[in-house]
């Protein structure tokens, strides 16, 4: 019996509808979502590029960006491919072993960079509140560790979420109002008890959630306390400025997730949800190196020199 309901839910596909619903969009969306693709690949690739070979960037904060840079880039090559895909072919369907790789590696860099934020957060509040011993405490060994960990825990979260899906059984091919393949499409198109799954959701979501917004927010709470004590408003407004970036970066993505899974009327419209759904998986890792670089002399300067060799060789 188990073997057949595992052979049962193996020959299940899920049929990702996208954008299918505007054909008369189809060509202006991929080429819009080709030109993201396309910065978002060369932002992320490119932000790494330059703190590798710059020695001015050779510092924690920068470190982490390079890590950040990252995670945005696999999380955008994990999705917006199928996105494209989607746009052009007419058979939409995926096999559920596709589906559930694609949204095991998705989930590990969104938990990821989760992580990730919550480490930046820390290591500006240690900087600018604790700027005597910052090159003590966010030593490059702690720095690998804080990164080890924020990649740890993506992959170990995953891999418990990706089980509880794994142990499901799948009875009806199911046709999705979306792009990316989501943990709760799974739970829709389960015929089994899905009371386990919930539980687990709930629990690794709201642990990723609610821990790296308490470090982010009260790391943020005692820098901001600390610029206020300040007394030289240069020395204000620098402190400020090197946490701007941030602070920007993290509202697009606690934001983003924030309307789409915690607001109840804007999960009952699909289009929002689907909207939402192209703001986190392209529109954030493509800003988030436009955010970091367009505030950042040393990045910019960095990259006016790489376009200038690049004329030169040319």
């Amino acid at each position: 019996m188990m073997g057949t309901e595992k052979n049962q839910s193996t020959a299940i596909v899920f049929i990702l509808l996208g954008f299918s619903e505007y054909p008369e969009l189809k060509v202006p969306l991929f080429l819009l979502f080709l030109t993201m693709y396309a910065i978002t690949v060369l932002g992320n690739v490119g932000m790494i590029v330059i703190i590798r070979i710059n020695p001015k960037l050779q510092t924690p904060m920068y470190f982490f960006l390079k890590h950040l840079s990252f995670v945005d880039f696999c999380y955008s090559t994990i999705a917006t491919p199928k996105l494209l895909e989607n746009l052009v072919v007419e058979d939409r369907s995926v096999s559920i072993k596709t589906c559930m790789t694609q949204f095991s590696f998705g989930t590990t860099c969104v938990l990821t960079e989760m992580v990730m934020l919550a480490v930046m957060a820390y290591d500006r509040f240690v900087a600018i509140c604790y700027p005597l011993i910052y090159t003590v405490s966010i030593s490059p060994a702690r720095c690998v560790l804080l990164v080890t960990v924020a990649y740890a825990w993506g992959i170990i979260s995953t891999s418990v979420l990706t089980y509880s899906l794994v142990i499901l059984s799948y009875c009806e091919t199911k046709i999705i109002d979306n792009f990316v393949c989501e943990y709760a499409l799974f739970l829709s198109a389960s015929c089994s008890d899905i009371h386990f799954s919930e539980i687990i959701l709930f629990i690794f979501a709201n642990l990723s959630a609610f821990f790296t917004l308490i470090i982010i927010l009260t790391s943020y709470l005692f820098i901001f306390v600390t610029i206020l004590k300040m007394h030289s408003a240069s020395g204000r407004y620098k402190a400020f400025s090197t946490c701007a970036s941030h602070m920007t970066a993290v509202t697009l993505f606690y934001g983003t997730i924030f309307f789409l899974y915690c607001i109840p009327s804007f999960q009952s419209s699909k289009l929002v949800m689907k909207v939402g759904s192209v703001f986190y998986t392209v529109m954030i890792p493509m800003l988030n190196p436009l955010i970091y670089s367009l505030r950042n002399k040393d990045v910019k300067e960095t990259f006016r020199k790489l376009m200038h060799l690049k004329i030169i060789s040319q």
